[in-house]
């Protein structure tokens, strides 16, 4: 990743010499395992953040003027207070106008400031690189304020933004990660209470390799928005079956009973949400243990699960987990992400790489289409970093 602060000075024109501050601050990227398809704001989490970052550099200016520059593609934005608001064209810099209205209604002196932004998610993969970004600068606009306020204040805040500025619900479960996540640490996170637990990682003889089919991803959200109808139908019948106002409140046996008065496609859905919820605690409980065979099944079931009764994979996808399955040293793999394309997960032995990138040769005959390896790690939450004295 780029160093962000010699860069920042020269865009600006910032003497290094003079006693301008420069404050810095980054954020990570974030990898769901488990549970990212569950109820609406009910999800259980099993997810980490990364070791890929954004980073954001903010400095003051001597007029209005509220300026961005993104130093990865060399593009600028520019707006002021007044005029802070959603625009389409401005894509990247939004996400750091929402942190500006955080501080503008807390009652800090915005007025001219200059930012800067690199990093090294990848973007558009359903890695979190926007919330990073909103992060990254909420943290690196409250040490340059030197506001008093908790990180869970700082977050709620922040969303509740981001719903204003964007005209959108947002899952707050990916600004918890960003901000609270440990190194080598997985998380487990219960959307319904916000509350998070963190386990230790024992992967020390794995890696973690998310690869990118880069299958084109065509209406996505209209598909989701499908399987989240038949997730409400399912809980209405459900709970007129058996009292209950979350998935969390019935088990499998309450499904299987409840067969005659389910359409197949919500018993489907249903299926998927009930269990993945006992997945996220079995993994949970595997991973303290060190039972690697255990947290191996979990994980092909989560995916098989997907595929068969939430239904958000694709061939490409699911040959993908399947050569990984085969590969000696492969202890997990599953699609992440929204579905219909899009990511994996791997977790796979150092010594199995080289077979398993031989692999995704024969996928690019088979499939046409280019795909991309990252190699991460679970990683610490947002913290400010030392900027150039």
């Amino acid at each position: 990743m780029m160093d962000i602060g010699p860069i920042h000075r020269k865009e600006y024109e910032l003497d290094a010499d003079r006693s301008e501050p420069i404050v810095i601050a980054e954020a990570p990227g974030r990898v769901h395992y488990l549970g990212e398809h569950g109820e609406p704001k009910a999800g259980l989490f099993f997810s980490s953040a990364i070791d890929r970052y954004v980073r954001v550099a903010v400095s003051i200016r001597k007029d209005n003027s509220l300026r961005f520059y993104a130093a990865d593609p060399g593009e600028r934005k520019r707006t002021t207070l007044i005029n802070l608001k959603y625009k389409r064209e401005d894509r990247w810099a939004n996400y750091i106008k929402v942190a500006i209205q955080v501080f503008a209604e807390l009652g800090c002196p915005v007025k001219g400031l200059n930012f800067t932004l690199s990093g090294d998610i990848p973007q558009q993969i359903g890695l979190a690189s926007s919330q990073a970004i909103e992060v990254a600068a909420v943290v690196a606009l409250r040490g340059f304020f030197a506001v008093d306020i908790s990180d869970e204040d700082l977050l709620n805040r922040l969303i509740s933004a981001k719903e204003v500025f964007f005209g959108k619900n947002t899952n707050a479960v990916d600004y918890i990660i960003a901000m609270s996540a440990e190194k080598d640490h997985f998380l487990v996170v219960d959307e319904a209470t916000l509350d998070l637990r963190t386990v230790e990682s024992s992967f020390a003889a794995y890696k973690i390799l998310i690869m990118d089919s880069r299958v084109p991803r065509m209406g996505v959200e209209d598909e989701l928005k499908h399987r989240r109808q038949d997730i409400k139908k399912g809980l209405e019948l459900l709970a007129k079956k058996k009292p209950g106002d979350s998935f969390r409140d019935f088990a499998a046996a309450d499904l299987i009973d409840s067969l005659g008065n389910f359409p197949e496609e919500l018993r489907r859905r249903s299926m998927h949400i009930v269990q993945e919820l006992r997945r996220v605690y079995d993994a949970e409980d595997a991973l303290k243990k060190a039972d690697f065979p255990a947290l191996s099944k979990i994980i092909f079931h989560s995916h098989e699960s997907l595929r068969d009764l939430y239904e958000v994979s694709c061939p490409e996808i699911d040959w993908l987990v399947k050569r990984a399955q085969e590969i000696e040293g492969v202890l997990g793999s599953r699609m992440t992400g929204q579905g219909f394309g899009g990511c994996t997960y791997t977790i796979i032995k150092e010594d199995a790489i080289e077979e398993y990138r031989r692999r995704l040769e024969d996928y690019e005959r088979i499939f046409g289409f280019h795909p991309i390896i990252y190699e991460v790690q679970p990683a610490a939450g947002a913290r400010l970093v030392p900027a150039p004295t």
